[in-house]
């Protein structure tokens, strides 16, 4: 626990001293993390999000890792990808907004964020999922979400515990939700 302690420690220490540059990019980000690891109901939270901005007028787009999937690099997520293209969460939300939003997955996300806007679509915002600890873009607004069974005020770092980062990490955060 000890070294991945300091470890998460002297990463966030580099970051916030500007040592490790973070890209901003000419649109808003909003981005859905939490501190620990296992479901908090991050991709729910990106659809709610997804569908609040497209009702207010904007133009949203989903940006994902595409955790699980076998695929490596930006994927485009279409009416015909898979689940082992994509990952089975960014195909959820592709579905539920019928091809009406666009979503991408890619494990850099400044590529993928690069990728996206550099293609000519409507893109207004964009929705980074799972992306609390994933500091290396730039965002407007960080949301992270902690499941009421398991708060992380009362959780310790791995792996005595469940959370990616010591729990000041949500100082970070301009908005904490309980699920």
């Amino acid at each position: 626990a000890f070294f991945f302690f300091f470890v998460t420690d002297m990463r966030n220490r580099l970051f916030g001293t500007g040592r490790i540059e973070t890209r901003r990019f000419d649109l808003p980000i909003i981005s859905v993390g939490n501190i620990s690891v296992g479901g908090t109901g991050k991709t729910p939270m990106c659809g709610y999000l997804l569908n609040l901005l497209r009702s207010k007028g904007f133009k949203p787009a989903l940006l994902s890792r595409g955790y699980g999937r076998k695929t490596k690099g930006f994927v485009e997520v279409t009416s015909s990808s898979t689940s082992a293209e994509v990952g089975d969460e960014p195909l959820e939300l592709y579905h539920k907004f019928g091809g009406r939003v666009e979503v991408c997955v890619c494990e850099n996300r400044c590529r993928g964020a690069e990728k996206m806007l550099s293609y000519g679509k409507d893109i207004g915002s964009l929705v980074l999922d799972d992306a609390f600890q994933h500091r290396y873009i730039g965002r407007n607004l960080d949301i992270v979400l902690t499941d009421y069974n398991r708060l992380y005020t009362r959780d310790r770092v791995l792996p005595e515990g469940l959370l990616r980062e010591r729990r000041k990490g949500v100082e970070r955060a301009d908005i904490i939700v309980v699920t």
